[in-house]
């Protein structure tokens, strides 16, 4: 929640900023696949971000304050919320993907990323009067544990995990690595309403094709390969 200073100024910060976000994935997930997520009411304070098996993605931000967002997913939880989300979609079962590993379930997953992080945005621009761009989600199928750093000067970096579950009780976790930071409310302003949640699903299924073909989310051969290299694997 939002605190006031020592002159009744209202404060926003890091937890301010984690709430939002996470509201941001209760928003567009509950509306792209009708599970009914939830996340914990308790946050961790972590030192590090880490990709972790078995899918991991990250976008990173940057403009008023810089930062970085990471969703793992468990095979169990990437398959509940692809397979949700295509059927919610009108894609019949038997022509889902079978794996995690498959190309079109880390598509879906990252266009899903792109979305929170889109309606986050649009929070920030409106609620705090400030701006972040965001860059196309990286989406990996990991065996293996990976340190990401923010690629940025932070002054002193902040780090938070949440939990969430899914409808049937499956896990993911969100870490959040940003700059400390406070939005001072200096005078009152109108923040414009929030989205229709309806909007959110027209704006995912503009990616999609009639046939139910989504465009791939991934680089160039040699621009993954270089992202892995990147990364130390």
């Amino acid at each position: 929640m939002a605190k006031k200073g020592q002159e009744s100024n209202v404060v926003y910060g890091t937890e301010d900023l984690l709430t939002s976000l996470c509201n941001s994935v209760i928003r567009v997930l509950n509306v792209a696949t009708q599970c009914q997520i939830h996340y914990s009411g308790m946050v961790q304070r972590i030192t590090k971000t880490c990709l972790k098996p078995d899918i991991g993605c990250f976008v990173l931000f940057d403009g008023g304050f810089s930062g970085l967002v990471v969703i793992n997913f468990s095979a169990a939880t990437a398959m509940e919320l692809y397979e949700s989300y295509m059927l919610n979609m009108g894609m019949p079962k038997s022509e889902l993907a079978g794996s995690h590993t498959s190309d079109e379930v880390s598509n879906i997953m990252g266009e899903l990323m792109n979305q929170i992080v889109g309606d986050f945005s649009g929070k920030v621009r409106r609620e705090l009067q400030t701006h972040i761009t965001q860059n196309q989600p990286k989406m990996l199928v990991l065996n293996k544990q990976v340190v990401l750093s923010v690629d940025t000067h932070l002054d002193k970096p902040e780090a938070r995990r949440v939990t969430f579950y899914t409808g049937k009780n499956n896990i993911f976790y969100l870490e959040l690595a940003i700059d400390r930071t406070e939005f001072i409310k200096l005078h009152d302003f109108d923040a414009n309403d929030v989205p229709n949640p309806d909007e959110l699903i027209a704006q995912t299924n503009a990616h999609v094709g009639v046939d139910g073909s989504v465009p791939s989310l991934a680089s160039e051969p040699a621009d993954h390969d270089e992202l892995l290299k990147s990364l130390g694997m």
